[in-house]
């Protein structure tokens, strides 16, 4: 495990990353133990962070046949920030994952909650099109008795009210 040390305002930060900084080692199959996180070093603001994963791939869990997606997770954080180079790898790990268009994307929110615990989430995922049909499911999630609760029904209702154009297929 390596130590990174970060210092702000004369004060060294220590944080113990398992991925950051050390030799990449890929998993083949579903695993969200490679999940790290940060502190938010701005939990007094709110902002969105923003992830686009063009590259994404799992597998049909009847035909075994790839699927391929862009991902799309948007979120506020709360104490915490994910850490990118975990984030790349979780999502690798779906590659041999027998899963549903669906199902993919409601356990990667569920994953990032569980990490994050953030105000506001939300994953999208752009399938390619196979036999002529693309699925594109989308969920959110707004942390409970919050403003963010009603923001995420609000964006869920109005969730591609104006589809926007289409360029990864």
């Amino acid at each position: 495990m390596a130590q990174h040390d970060n210092k702000e305002n004369g004060q060294t930060k220590q944080y113990s990353l398992k991925q950051l900084g050390n030799a990449t080692c890929y998993t083949f199959n579903y695993d969200s133990s490679v999940l790290e996180h940060v502190p938010n070093p701005h939990p007094q603001r709110d902002y969105f962070v923003k992830f686009n994963c063009p590259e994404f791939t799992s597998l049909c869990p009847i035909t075994g046949q790839p699927d391929f997606a862009t991902i799309y997770i948007s979120y506020i954080p709360d104490k915490y920030i994910v850490e990118s180079k975990s984030l790349k790898l979780y999502l690798f790990s779906f590659r041999n994952h027998g899963g549903f268009h669906e199902e993919c994307v409601n356990k990667i929110a569920d994953d990032l909650i569980n990490l994050l615990s953030p105000r506001y989430l939300e994953v999208w995922g752009k399938f390619t099109p196979r036999g002529g049909l693309s699925i594109d499911p989308y969920v959110n999630y707004g942390k409970e008795n919050s403003i963010f609760m009603q923001m995420a029904k609000e964006r869920l209702w109005q969730h591609d009210l104006y589809p926007e154009t289409i360029t990864n297929r």
